[in-house]
């Protein structure tokens, strides 16, 4: 895939399949662009499963918080990062594990190893885009 520009339709195609979304770096701070994505998604209808270590066991939007992705015990769809750069080989290991649909980064974020590490697993990949921007500019 090339990272530097999606197909809407590939974009498109993962935004109405994906049902259940973990987010890593979920914030219960409500100045924080994660929260705002969060609240976004769940309100379009998607399951938004928080994952914070420092929030563990907590609710967030109604859904427990989770330290990693591995104590999800349901199928996660997509994986929503919003971590430091620098964690983007640690947080891609911990989802390609999992064996999500999707891996998708948040804006600013990307890491084209990674990502060729999680497409070998045939998982998709997006990088340096929000859904929370995409899904209304596509329409979905």
């Amino acid at each position: 895939m090339n990272h530097d520009n999606y197909p809407d339709s590939y974009l498109k195609d993962i935004l109405t399949t994906v049902k259940t979304i973990a987010v890593i770096g979920a914030s219960d701070d409500e100045t924080r662009p994660v929260y705002g994505v969060m609240r976004f998604l769940q309100s379009r209808g998607y399951r938004v499963i928080p994952v914070n270590p420092r929030l563990i066991g907590k609710k967030l939007m109604g859904e427990t918080v989770y330290g990693a992705l591995g104590d999800i015990a349901e199928k996660i769809d997509m994986v929503d990062v919003f971590r430091r750069k620098e964690d983007l080989p640690m947080v891609f290991d911990d989802a390609i594990a999992i064996a999500p649909a999707v891996i998708w980064t948040q804006l600013g974020l990307r890491d084209d190893a990674a990502a060729a590490k999680a497409e070998s697993a045939g998982i998709k990949v997006v990088m340096n885009h929000c859904p929370a921007i995409e899904i209304p500019r596509l329409g979905v």
